[in-house]
């Protein structure tokens, strides 16, 4: 395939408009000239992969190129720069933000789907995954190859890509870490049109990078990732929780945040799941009913809960069992969309004045709300953790030494979201944010949130990681080809 070195006079007349919807002649055409495989707009491949899982923000592409190879995406990522039109990569498309569209009109979708292969070394237990995997194909491939695993996510249309390369957590992270822990190494398409691999040995400064805020840097079209030995039993359980009033919820949030920190094993991987009917305890243990029961009967001692619906399964039914009938081994078309607004927090363990603002704020404001809201508190850190064990600086992902990971989600059945409908989120993270210093709380772009400015997301996602990787963005990507409306800023 060659790439294309020179456009035409009529095409460079077209290049002089400020509007990058009206670059999509020139674009076609340059990629025309590659053999690069794309959507013809209006076709349906373009509407479903022009369509946002997030409905409330669709946006145009000028193009959606859809490679098969990496060779297409580097020739595709030549014709965006020549003809000067910003280019996001989208793998699952299940960006809150809808950054894999751009968060904007006018840029080239890089659609990776199509690129979906998963196989494992059966010496070396790598697992060498395309970026367009979804999770739920690449979890029923590794089994298939050998029973082996890496830590991620369970919803299965999630493509592995956003995922891994801005953290990834799921009900394996507790006792194995995120997704990007797993990640050795990568082979990532630059600004330049060049594919370069990557890894603690190659390129390092640049696998540092990818490893926490990946999409700012290039395409990613190949990742391999370490795997484990799937357990062979896994059990899957909820916990009521009497959390009614403020008080209720206050007292048995402080109770079971003494026992993260200091108590829980490591083999337990759960979350609070709250919404307008229930607030329950849900998770995954690695091992059997027996030993679940062990791990967690002093502290459902003190919440005056019990244990209900514990289920011992393999790995694979376990996977299955947080997909709520969701089909599991998904690829393209995927076709699953919903309308909503939503936030995220990491925060250190939380002080007592906080927890009764927070749950003041569950009762008053949360539980009247007739919408389909939920919120989800992660159990992340604390003194078994996998995640606090990894040094900080290995990689750019910014919050190792945090106790809560936060999803706040508000969605509604059909139609519009409603204006006075981000108020209510917006709230509730201030219950908490308001009480806290900067350092113990930040944001998880997994769950982006469009409504902030470019600074104030920069800070809440990156932290202390912010200005080395602003640094290497101004040397791999200086006129920000990778573009989105919250994307890193490079160094000046």
């Amino acid at each position: 395939m060659r790439l294309p070195f020179a456009l035409s006079i009529s095409t460079l007349v077209v290049l002089a408009t400020a509007n990058p919807l009206a670059k999509r002649a020139a674009i076609d055409d340059c990629l025309s000239s590659a053999a690069v495989p794309v959507d013809k707009p209006g076709s349906t491949d373009w509407q479903q992969d022009a369509n946002p899982f997030n409905q409330r923000l669709p946006y145009k592409p000028v193009a959606i190129v859809v490679p098969k190879t990496t060779e297409h995406v580097q020739a595709a990522v030549s014709c965006a720069a020549k003809v000067g039109v910003k280019v996001n990569p989208k793998s699952g498309g299940h960006s809150y933000a809808s950054f894999g569209l751009g968060g904007e009109d006018g840029h080239m979708v890089v659609e990776l789907d199509r690129m979906n292969q998963v196989t494992v070394d059966s010496t070396m237990q790598i697992a060498t995954v395309q970026a367009g995997a979804r999770l739920g194909h690449v979890a029923t491939s590794l089994y298939q190859q050998g029973k082996r695993a890496f830590s991620h996510g369970t919803c299965p249309g999630v493509g592995v890509a956003g995922h891994a390369l801005h953290g990834g957590f799921g009900f394996s992270s507790h006792t194995h870490g995120l997704a990007l822990d797993w990640m050795v190494g990568a082979t990532v398409v630059l600004a330049n049109a060049t594919a370069v691999n990557c890894s603690e040995t190659e390129h390092p400064d640049l696998f540092w990078a990818l490893r926490g805020a990946g999409s700012n840097f290039g395409i990613v079209t190949t990742f391999r990732f370490n795997t484990f030995a799937a357990p062979s039993q896994v059990t899957t359980f909820q916990v009521n929780l009497p959390w009614n009033s403020a008080s209720q919820i206050a007292s048995g949030w402080a109770t079971l945040q003494n026992w993260v920190q200091t108590s829980m094993p490591s083999e337990l991987n759960m979350r609070i799941f709250g919404s307008g009917s229930q607030t329950q305890l849900q998770g995954m243990y690695y091992g059997g009913t027996g030993g679940l029961q062990s791990a967690i009967s002093p502290l459902l001692s003190n919440l005056g809960a019990s244990l209900s619906n514990a289920q011992a399964t393999d790995w694979m039914s376990a996977f299955s069992y947080y997909t709520y009938g969701q089909q599991v081994d998904v690829g393209h078309p995927y076709n699953q969309v919903e309308t909503f607004f939503s936030k995220s927090l990491v925060t250190s363990a939380l002080p007592t004045n906080v927890l009764q603002a927070a749950g003041q704020y569950w009762v008053s404001q949360a539980k009247p709300n007739q919408r389909q809201w939920y919120i989800i508190v992660d159990m992340y850190g604390g003194q078994n953790a996998a995640i606090p064990k990894i040094s900080a600086d290995t990689m750019s992902y910014a919050y190792r030494d945090k106790l809560f990971l936060f999803e706040f989600y508000d969605r509604v059945a059909g139609g519009s979201y409603p204006s006075n409908g981000f108020s209510f989120l917006n709230g509730w993270v201030n219950t908490f944010t308001s009480n806290l210093n900067s350092s113990q709380w930040g944001m998880y772009i997994n769950y982006a949130d469009p409504t902030m400015n470019r600074t104030e997301a920069q800070q809440n996602y990156w932290r202390q990681s912010l200005p080395r990787l602003q640094q290497i963005k101004a040397q791999v990507d200086p006129t920000e080809l990778f573009y989105y409306p919250q994307s890193i800023q490079p160094a000046k």
